[in-house]
């Protein structure tokens, strides 16, 4: 099955090396992806013998060793591309696998996946800078839309900036059915859990 993943010719020479120096317990490399379908998601590379199989990895027969990739993790590492570049200081493995952070929601999804999906993968990135991040609390029967601050935004005095200008106009832009955004974060108290307030 080559079709799905693509090793070439430097990685698998650099794999061989890599196996050659274990000694003689493993059997391949395991590839997996890691929180898959998420904007964070990672492929992760070990080194894998018998008893580290769990039977249903596909096994992609190459040259001198065999790579295993992990079964739940096929459909985010499909057309993946691994690649090694030598380097003056040694030599960089390359994963690129297009899938990996799942597909954006499709125009008929509900509005709660494609509000998430669009926290997770543009908003969340640009708070990651201020150690910020938000999450969907709740959508009223209005297109209100409920967001809970956590992280560096927790009971900041600019949450209210970044909320207003920032997230309102970026998802009301890109929704129609939105009308407003607001804050369903107690900022007074900073740790206390969010308690709806009757």
């Amino acid at each position: 099955m080559h079709g799905m993943i693509n090793l070439s010719e430097s990685a698998q020479t650099y794999f061989r090396r890599l196996l050659d120096t274990q000694g003689g317990d493993a059997v391949g490399i395991r590839l997996s992806a890691v929180e898959p379908g998420t904007p964070r998601a990672d492929a992760r590379l070990e080194f894998c013998d018998n008893g580290d199989l769990l039977g249903d990895e596909w096994a992609i027969e190459c040259e001198g060793f065999t790579l295993f990739v992990d079964g739940a993790s096929v459909p985010y590492l499909d057309s993946a591309e691994i690649d090694y570049a030598s380097t003056a200081t040694g030599g960089q493995l390359n994963i690129r696998a297009p899938r990996i952070k799942g597909e954006t929601p499709a125009a008929d999804a509900s509005l709660v996946e494609r509000v998430r999906w669009l926290i997770e993968s543009e908003i969340n990135p640009q708070l990651a800078s201020h150690k910020g991040r938000v999450a969907l609390d709740s959508i009223d029967a209005d297109g209100v839309v409920y967001l809970r601050f956590g992280g560096g935004c927790h009971g900041c005095g600019m949450a209210d900036v970044t909320l207003k200008q920032g997230i309102e106009t970026q998802m009301m832009a890109r929704f129609p059915e939105v009308t407003a955004v607001r804050d369903a974060t107690d900022h007074s108290t900073g740790a206390a859990p969010y308690i709806a307030r009757g």
